[in-house]
């Protein structure tokens, strides 16, 4: 630990000395280094000299600048690490009154009790400290803060931008970044004149490493199905470059899905992710059922099993993160798989403006969102609220 550097200010000559001496054994272990000034005009300039200064200790009455008036000097400075004692004759507790208003931290008498000067001097030195902690904190506070921001960049700047003129299928997606960022995303794309690939996915951990993981799992899914891969050899291909490259033990929930309009079916593996929700057009809905596979990232080799349906005119399939069922208000209740079931029934399914809009995954995705918000209230959610609907049109 580095010597805790104290400038004395006093212009008796012969202090320097007898300081030396007093606390020869703290110098000689590397506790106090101490460095010397004779007025207050010196006092400032050796502070510009040795900036890491921490403590002074100072006389009242010297010539050219006195130690009431340096006092008013070093609080200007605006210094949380810097603390000054004054030295004052026993009695003088006018002046003594005055330094403590000027910012003073403690004061010692004269004659000097050198016992009662070191006392001072530690019990200063351990408010030094709690500041330094705290300074540390909230500087650290300030690096998880810029950590966050870069992250939800990461995480706003790889968001698809819509397909235009998509006659034969509408899809749109929305996420609202909890204040911990998550690694939530989702993605779509044409993989040819008939077929269209998308994928919602939800990265293990939080801040800039989730936020990595995420953009690196959401590119090379894209990457590999844009190839044309079915959904159970792009997984496999994802999942092993993903053991390969994996830090930290991170892993990656995913659903991936395939629409071919010529054959008007889905094909999709589901990567241990949340099971989604496909509304039919005939006013039914069911839950998509589970391939039973892992999530991506944790075993090599893993063959991933896919699942084939119809998916038709009018069909809506609903994909959501754990950040929508796992919303949690005020009492700590979770929002919940069965309240987004009931809530798609009841305002979408329910309601033909809806199923027939324009823009339908829209309108679903503002649904979800605000119902979610409605329940959870003021209450700060801990993962991302991301929803991703395709409409088969």
């Amino acid at each position: 630990m580095a010597a805790e550097k104290i400038l004395v200010v006093d212009d008796e000559t012969d202090l320097q000395y007898v300081i030396n001496q007093k606390f020869r054994r703290q110098i000689r272990n590397g506790q106090y280094e101490f460095h010397f000034a004779f007025n207050g005009l010196e006092a400032l300039a050796k502070l510009i000299e040795v900036p890491d200064i921490g403590i002074i200790l100072s006389d009242i009455n010297m010539p050219e600048m006195d130690g009431l008036t340096l006092l008013s000097k070093v609080r200007e400075l605006k210094n949380p690490l810097l603390k000054t004692v004054i030295c004052s004759a026993y009695g003088d507790m006018g002046n003594i009154r005055t330094a403590m208003n000027r910012g003073a931290f403690d004061f010692v008498t004269k004659p000097v009790d050198f016992n009662d000067l070191e006392i001072t001097l530690e019990k200063t030195i351990g408010e030094l400290n709690v500041v330094r902690e705290g300074l540390a904190y909230h500087e650290k506070l300030l690096s998880i803060e810029h950590d966050l921001m870069v992250a939800r960049e990461i995480q706003r700047a790889i968001m698809p931008k819509r397909i235009p003129d998509l006659g034969w299928a509408d899809i749109n997606g929305s996420m609202e970044a909890a204040r911990q960022i998550g690694g939530d995303f989702y993605d779509y794309f044409l993989i040819d004149g008939h077929r269209m690939g998308f994928v919602i996915g939800d990265v293990s951990g939080k801040g800039i490493p989730a936020a990595i993981f995420m953009a690196v799992s959401r590119t090379l899914i894209r990457a590999t199905g844009l190839k044309g891969m079915s959904p159970t050899d792009c997984m496999n291909y994802v999942n092993h470059l993903l053991c390969t490259e994996s830090v930290n033990s991170m892993f990656v929930t995913v659903f991936y899905g395939m629409i071919d309009k010529e054959t008007d079916t889905l094909h999709y593996v589901n990567a241990g992710h949340n099971p989604p929700i496909l509304l039919h057009h005939d006013g039914t809905s069911e839950v998509l059922p589970l391939t039973n596979n892992i999530v991506l990232g944790v075993y090599d080799g893993y063959s991933f099993k896919s699942q084939s349906m119809p998916y038709l005119k009018d069909d809506m399939l609903v994909m959501y993160t754990d950040g929508v069922t796992e919303a949690f208000n005020k009492q700590q209740e979770e929002y919940g798989f069965d309240t987004l079931h009931s809530l798609l029934r009841e305002q979408v399914l329910g309601n033909k403006e809806i199923m027939n809009a324009g823009d339908a995954p829209g309108h679903v995705c503002r649904i979800i969102a605000g119902d979610v918000a409605r329940f959870a209230g003021e209450e700060e959610q801990s993962d991302d609220i991301t929803i991703l609907v395709v409409k088969r049109n």
